[in-house]
């Protein structure tokens, strides 16, 4: 009997794909690989449905096994959807990130979060203004706009385990205290974008807001960033609203 024969119930198919998902949530959201026991309990699954779910899951290449430990982590064809996914979201984001530049007159760049890191995937270089080129590079969270855009929508748990690391300090205006980053990240949300005043480099500020999913999840984060004298001329607030209304605006079409 095939998938399509009338013989199939269609709900507990949509059921299996369902659990499916949930697993390569719990498996991509975990701060560690988990095992099997671990994902069944966490997504609530009898332990020999999970198991079955994740030796598909892992024959069909979403997932990678530790023969060793046992534990989970996601697999070459899901890093090579998620590339696909990247080059839609592109599709969608360059003109818009054109815009801001043009708008702005500063370089704009938009980043994708890879567990718990940032990978920036397009840059779009302001005229006549050098700039370092950050393409591929990862940055660290704590000390970019960038990274706080993220931070500020991590849940709660995913926030402690960033923060239970001792965070460095790369310039004297680096915050390095847990507590009061997290006031910032309570200002960033509140502001719906965050800003970096030479955190990174002395001379380097920048304003970044993140692209959220409907379930307020970050999927992306837009930048605009320049030097210190720039950025201050054209208006911290004024640059932190255009970057924002830009990342709602990809919201919107990338969420529907």
């Amino acid at each position: 009997m095939n998938a399509d024969s009338p013989g199939v119930n269609p709900q507990s198919r949509v059921q299996a794909v369902r659990r499916a998902v949930g697993l390569l949530k719990a498996i991509a959201e975990s701060p560690a690989p988990p095992t099997a026991p671990e994902l069944a309990e966490r997504c609530r699954l009898n332990r020999s449905t999970a198991w079955r779910i994740l030796q598909t899951l892992e024959d069909e290449g979403l997932l990678d096994r530790d023969p060793q430990t046992n534990r989970y982590s996601t697999g070459y064809e899901l890093t090579r959807l998620a590339a696909s996914a990247d080059e839609s979201l592109l599709r969608v984001a360059r003109p818009h990130l054109a815009e801001l530049s043009s708008q702005t007159g500063e370089t704009v760049s938009l980043a994708v979060p890879r567990r718990l890191e940032l990978l920036y995937v397009e840059q779009i270089q302001a005229p006549h203004v050098m700039a370092a080129d950050w393409l591929g590079r990862a940055v660290p969270l704590h000390a970019t706009s960038t990274g706080k855009a993220l931070l500020a929508w991590l849940r709660a748990s995913e926030l402690d385990d960033v923060l239970s690391e001792p965070l460095a300090s790369f310039t004297d205006a680096t915050i390095a205290d847990p507590a009061g980053l997290r006031e910032e990240l309570d200002e960033v949300r509140r502001l719906g974008y965050a800003v970096s005043r030479g955190e990174l480099e002395p001379s380097l500020w920048g304003v970044s807001a993140a692209v959220l999913d409907r379930g307020r999840r970050p999927i992306a984060v837009v930048s605009v960033w320049g030097a210190e004298r720039r950025v201050l001329e054209r208006g911290v607030e004024a640059l932190g609203e255009a970057t924002a209304a830009t990342a709602a605006t990809l919201a919107a079409l990338v969420t529907g």
